[in-house]
Order: C-alpha cells, then structure tokens, then sequence
C-alpha cells in the first residue's frame, strides 16, 4: 500500500453563470499550473451585487495534490 503526502492551495473561481462554473473555472485553471491534483474543498461562497442583481459568483476552494517523490 501507498502512502501519499498531499499539498495544499486556496484559490478563488469567479464566474457570472453559478458557483458550479465558478468552481470549474478554478479547478481547470489551477490545473494549467499544478499537477496531481486529487481533491477540492468548497471553503466559502459568495458572490458580488449590482443593481440589485448577482453579478458574479465567487468559491474559494481549497485543492489538495499529491506530491512527487
């Protein structure tokens, strides 16, 4: 059996659709960077007000990764 150590990140995914996109855009974005990503974990949602309306939505997702040997 395996063992892992696991790295942890916070990054905010913004989006003017819904959390769900906001959460896709981070995960996908953070991929671009960082390798082995293994999990997400939504820490807080929130979201901006104009005109009375939601503008966008914003996540804060920590990511865990795998580290290399």
């Amino acid at each position: 059996m395996s063992s892992h150590v696991y790295k942890m990140v916070e990054i905010v995914g913004s989006s003017a659709t819904s959390t769900d996109d906001a959460i896709r855009r981070a995960v996908e974005t953070a991929a671009k960077s960082l390798r082995n990503l293994a999990w997400f974990e939504v820490v807080e949602t929130r979201g901006h007000i104009a005109d009375g309306r939601i503008a966008y939505y914003q996540v804060k997702l920590k990511i865990g990764f795998t580290l290399e040997d």
